[in-house]
């Protein structure tokens, strides 16, 4: 044993293999210990915080933060952070990403078809995807008995989650005595003397810009001609004006 120990290269190794466990010792238990301890620090809370105001904290606190997701439908206002990983008052790294989760506010929903559908039909389409439905106006038409033919907001439009969609609904034609004339095409003053004549009254009357027929002409009447009402009833009207088409949009309204 003596003779091994004697041995130059015995010696080296024996010298060379205690330098290495030496080395690893120092690393595990005093040089590991003091990096880690001295690196961690507390994530700063920052849910409920805009988001500069999210990255201006952090930041500050020697992170780095980033938007991991937009979310809609949280209760949060649009912009504010109500999610963050990791979660604040925890020991991390210095410099570590903090993933931020951003609300996006009130969910937007597509408004579906509801014309030619029953009633329960359309209050099962809103209420499918998060609207709800609204008023149910009753009116003469030739559309079938308890068919929708007509809804306050088209399809397309976009609203906030938990908004209203009004339906106007068919009642058949009607079982009034009195037939509906018809008024398109003729002039305002006109279509008033004609329906005076037919003991019915003007209802809401509706100015679209024409460039293409003179002002004060009927474009379109609600109930449709063929209607049957009762005297003192009311019939909608759509009328031109003059105006530019980028007012085409605009619509004024008069009782």
């Amino acid at each position: 044993m003596k003779k091994l120990l004697n041995n130059p290269l015995v010696k080296k190794f024996l010298i060379a293999f205690a330098s290495i466990i030496a080395i690893i010792l120092f690393f595990n238990f005093i040089l590991m210990p003091l990096y880690v301890s001295g690196s961690e620090i507390v994530v700063p809370n920052v849910v409920g915080l805009t988001e500069e105001e999210a990255f201006q904290t952090l930041k500050d606190a020697d992170f780095n933060p980033s938007i991991a997701d937009t979310s809609f439908g949280v209760s949060l206002p649009p912009g504010r952070v109500f999610l963050q990983k990791p979660e604040s008052k925890k020991l991390v790294k210095e410099g570590r990403t903090v993933f931020l989760f951003i609300s996006g506010g009130d969910q937007i929903i597509s408004v579906p078809l509801l014309k030619g559908k029953s009633i329960r039909d359309a209050r099962l389409s809103l209420e499918r995807i998060g609207l709800k439905l609204g008023s149910i106006d009753e009116l003469a038409s030739t559309h079938p008995k308890d068919m929708v033919f007509d809804q306050q907001f088209a399809e397309g439009t976009k609203l906030r989650k938990g908004q209203s969609v009004s339906i106007t609904v068919s009642i058949g034609s009607g079982d009034g005595e009195i037939v509906v004339p018809d008024l398109i095409g003729k002039s305002l003053t006109e279509a008033q003397r004609i329906l005076l004549d037919s003991t019915l009254t003007v209802g809401k009357v509706n100015y679209q810009i024409s460039s293409t027929l003179l002002p004060n002409t009927v474009l379109d009447q609600y109930p449709a001609p063929g209607n049957k009402l009762n005297t003192g009833n009311s019939v909608d009207l759509f009328i031109t004006k003059e105006g530019t088409t980028q007012q085409q949009s605009e619509f004024t309204e008069e009782n």
